[in-house]
């Protein structure tokens, strides 16, 4: 993207002001050299989304955006159902509630050396991965219904999980407003057999090393100390999300067009708030956020069960966990009023800061915790949330890396083996059942996630904590 179609604010803000149909402006947070990486397709599906009816503020784009289905990757938005807003299926994603669970566990990496290779085969075995994985667990009608409704709650009733990490799920761990009633059948039975299993694509989980500490007070408050092991897990609401999002967004291009909404993109498929069609959608997508939830619960608690079975005395505490494909309905004062709007964040993570209620109690002094992945090979972070970041952004801060090149070019460019033998050379063991999958994620095909993070730092939406280093990687 051309800085100088831009106007620029301060050294990471950038606008696009109000033309044509656009009801807001576009505010862009990200240095110059973030802002050449972006393609261009970001600055338009920015202006199209600032186009549509009851949004406010501003159409917002985090420093790791990229292009993606009607909202780019990065996307904030919020609406107000009672000035005509419309809630998006693009601009939650395919993927609801697609998110990252970051787990301490009082492990030395230094220890865990000596059992790397063994330690990834037992993950590998005991996490299904990859496109169409399926797992141990079968839920029958009923029991799926009580997991659409439940979330995490429900998984740690079953026995996949424990109480105390409820604490430190978004919505407690489960989202309120579900409607098990308004997910199809088809939808159900794509995650029959789904449910405990990491998927493909940009999902994994990686154990890996505190490297280093930006925040020693936040640090402590999250129980990251250097030189010792965290697990994180990366992935979402498998077929069952897929599938809500697909069939909702053919209904939403017929309800857009029945209010008289023109849409800029018609991948930009949307109803008003308030409509039929966009209250069923909402308790849809409420079931598969806590579908997510109910995932990563699983998850966390089979990687528990391994690693304690190599260090019997691991204390395996979740940090937090958090979504980053969601719309969700928050207070936010905009103008000179506070008022009730739909927040759509679109790999875009809630970044709650210092003293905020929502934040569970032992963490509130620090602000909420931000997991932010990078990919193979390159270290991930956790952030704080700052109180600016409100008033910046509705409370939002960036979720990954963000890709630099598709998929397709990463093929091109590197081979699967290519990359984990690469890997293991700088020991990180690469698990996956693809290869094609390792190759399509290969590092050299994101961003640098240190800039990113140094971007949102500075543009006060989230500061940095810790960085961390990658030992062993399971990938779909």
């Amino acid at each position: 993207m051309d800085p100088a179609l831009l106007n620029r604010v301060d050294d990471v803000t950038w606008r696009i002001e109000p033309s044509g149909p656009m009801h807001v402006p576009v505010v862009i947070f990200a240095d110059e050299a973030l802002i050449r990486d972006m393609d261009d397709k970001v600055a338009e599906q920015a202006r199209n989304v600032a186009a549509l009816p009851g949004i406010v503020g501003a159409s917002y784009v985090m420093p790791d955006a990229h292009w993606g289905y009607g909202f780019p990757i990065g996307g904030v938005a919020a609406f107000d159902a009672e000035a005509g807003g419309v809630v998006s299926a693009g601009g939650v994603g395919f993927d609801i509630s697609c998110g990252v669970r970051s787990m301490t566990t009082g492990i030395a990496a230094a220890e865990l050396e000596h059992v790397k290779e063994s330690l990834a085969e037992s993950l590998a075995r005991a996490i299904p991965a990859g496109v169409g994985s399926e797992g141990t667990i079968t839920l029958d009608a009923r029991q799926m219904d009580a997991m659409l409704a439940g979330g995490a709650a429900w998984a740690v009733e079953q026995g996949w999980g424990e109480p105390a990490d409820l604490t430190r799920i978004e919505e407690d761990g489960r989202m309120a407003g579900a409607r098990p009633d308004f997910v199809s059948n088809r939808a159900k039975e794509r995650q029959r057999r789904e449910m405990g299993t990491l998927g493909s694509g940009n999902h994994y989980l990686e154990i890996q090393a505190v490297e280093e500490i930006f925040d020693p007070t936040a640090a402590a408050a999250y129980g990251l100390v250097g030189g010792q092991v965290v697990v994180t897990i990366h992935c979402g609401s498998r077929g069952l999300g897929h599938q809500i999002g697909s069939e909702f967004l053919i209904e939403m291009a017929a309800a857009a067009q029945a209010a008289g909404i023109a849409l800029p993109d018609r991948e930009l498929a949307c109803a008003p708030i308030l409509s039929e069609v966009g209250q069923r959608y909402l308790g849809a997508m409420r079931a598969g956020i806590n579908c997510a939830l109910a995932n990563r619960e699983i998850l966390g608690h089979f990687a528990r069960r391994v690693l304690r079975h190599f260090f019997p005395r691991a204390e395996v505490r979740l940090l937090f966990d958090v979504s980053h494909n969601t719309c969700k309905v928050e207070r936010h004062r905009t103008g000179r009023r506070e008022r009730e709007l739909f927040v759509h964040r679109k790999g875009a993570t809630r970044a709650l800061g210092p003293g905020h209620p929502e934040v569970p109690a032992p963490l509130r002094a620090a602000g909420q915790p931000v997991l932010i992945g990078g990919s193979m090979g390159t270290g991930s972070w956790v952030l704080a949330g700052m109180a600016q970041s409100e008033e910046r952004a509705l409370a939002s801060a960036c979720h990954g890396a963000g890709r630099a090149m598709s998929r397709h070019a990463a093929l091109h460019r590197w081979s699967g083996r290519q990359i984990v033998d690469e890997l293991a050379m700088r020991g990180i063991l690469v698990r996956s059942p693809s290869l094609r999958g390792v190759a399509e994620e290969a590092p050299g095909a994101y961003k640098d996630v240190a800039a990113v993070v140094l971007a949102a730092e500075h543009a006060g939406l989230a500061r940095r904590v810790a960085r961390l280093r990658p030992m062993i990687v399971i990938k779909g």
